[in-house]
Parts: C-alpha cells; sequence; structure tokens
C-alpha cells in the first residue's frame, strides 16, 4: 500500500469559491505532496493556456461529473467488442498518458509538464493505468488517482472501437470486486458521451459532503 506523502504548503481554499464557478485557483506546483492534497479536497489541476499551457489551474467543477459502479451501462455491443480485448493494469502508465495526450486530438490539455507529473504520482503508487490490448498492441486505456475509495479519472482514448469504453468497464469490475458501496469514479464534468454511459451530476457542496466517506474505503484489491 502507497504512503501518504507529507503536507503541501498549498490551500486550496474552497469555502471562498462561489458557487457555479469551477476554476478556484491559479498557480502553486505539481508536486507529488501537491497532487495527494488536491484530490483528497475535491480538487485538480489543468493549465488555463491554450490546450493546457500554463499557469496552471486548479479546479472543483460545479457541477461535478460522477460514476456510480451500479450505474454503468454496459451495451450488448460494448459486451462484444471486450471478447476482442485483453485487459492489463498498470503495464503501461507512460504510453496510456502518451497517448491521451497526442497533439492531434481535439481539446488536447496533457503537457509534458502534466505528464511528468502524474509520472511521479505512478512512482508513488497513488496513479495507475487500465489499458486495452489487441496482441502486443496498445489501443485504448484511462488514466486516474486511486486514493481510498475514489478513483479520479483523468484521461482516457483508443484506436480501435470500443477500447475505452473497455478500460472503463473494467476499472467499475475492479473498483466493484471487493463489494464496498462506498467507491466513486470521479470524471469531472459530465458530457453527453459520459451521459450514455451513466454519468450523472452533484453539486459541489454534495460532492465535498460526501468525499470523506468515499475516502475512507480502503484502496481495492488492485492496488492495495
Amino acid at each position: 500500500m502507497p504512503t501518504p506523502p507529507p503536507p503541501t504548503n498549498w490551500d486550496f481554499a474552497l469555502d471562498q469559491v462561489a458557487p457555479g464557478d469551477d476554476l478556484i485557483g491559479v498557480g502553486a506546483d505539481l508536486d507529488v505532496s501537491t497532487l495527494y492534497a488536491a484530490y483528497t479536497q475535491g480538487v485538480f489541476p489543468m493549465g488555463i493556456g491554450e490546450h493546457g499551457a500554463p499557469p496552471i489551474g486548479w479546479w472543483s467543477p460545479d457541477p461535478r461529473g460522477v460514476l456510480r459502479l451500479d450505474d454503468l451501462r454496459v451495451s450488448r455491443s460494448l459486451r462484444k467488442s471486450m471478447h476482442h480485448l485483453e485487459v492489463r493494469v498498470d503495464t503501461a502508465f507512460d504510453a496510456v498518458v502518451a497517448a491521451c495526450a497526442d497533439p492531434d486530438r481535439d481539446g488536447r490539455w496533457i503537457t509534458p509538464e502534466v505528464a511528468q507529473a502524474y509520472a511521479a504520482l505512478h512512482e508513488a503508487g497513488w496513479a495507475h493505468s487500465v489499458e486495452t490490448w489487441q496482441g502486443d498492441r496498445l489501443v485504448g486505456g484511462l488514466y486516474g488517482v486511486a486514493i481510498g475509495g475514489l478513483f479520479a479519472g483523468e484521461s482516457m482514448f483508443h484506436t480501435v472501437r470500443d477500447a475505452s469504453k473497455a478500460a472503463l468497464v473494467a476499472l467499475r469490475d475492479l473498483l466493484a470486486a471487493d463489494g464496498d458501496p462506498r467507491r466513486l469514479i470521479d470524471v469531472q464534468w459530465r458530457t453527453e458521451h459520459l451521459a450514455t454511459l451513466g454519468v450523472s451530476e452533484m453539486s459541489r457542496q454534495d460532492y465535498l459532503r460526501g468525499l470523506p466517506e468515499v475516502l475512507s474505503a480502503p484502496l481495492p484489491p488492485v492496488w492495495a
């Protein structure tokens, strides 16, 4: 089990943020301690410049997109696609992040600095990838941060149909393995695409109110 890092010097001060404001601060750093503290307080980083360029912004969406494990919708076609994909965990973290950061992707925001920061978080045991493979070819996956019962999804990609969705199903299954009802997947913002998979919204106030209980769960067995 990973060891929590030392406290950060930064204060995210969410009590000073107006309802409906997603951006709660600018600056700070991307050290492991800062990132860990941010996620435990309902905050995550993303640059506010073009394509995620500096300065670093700190975000706590209101409303927040979340996926409760029992709400994931798995279509018949997705189940069929999954028969042709192999799932692996944490075997190609850097490659997943690199694929998510592909400069040809619309809406890209993952900079080299962000990739380096999450690589350090992965080395510390808090960031993880769930990957889909066809033979020796990485064809999809996702990465995010796991603390207690929270999995904070950061990004996902696919190069063949349904490969990223299959990774999400695998993630849900990993989190649900021990039947702990406190677990939650945070997807930051609800999109129409994510809504088709069962993602819903809650107010920031409700998210923050429930976060301590989510964090009080043990890490899922795969990462404990």
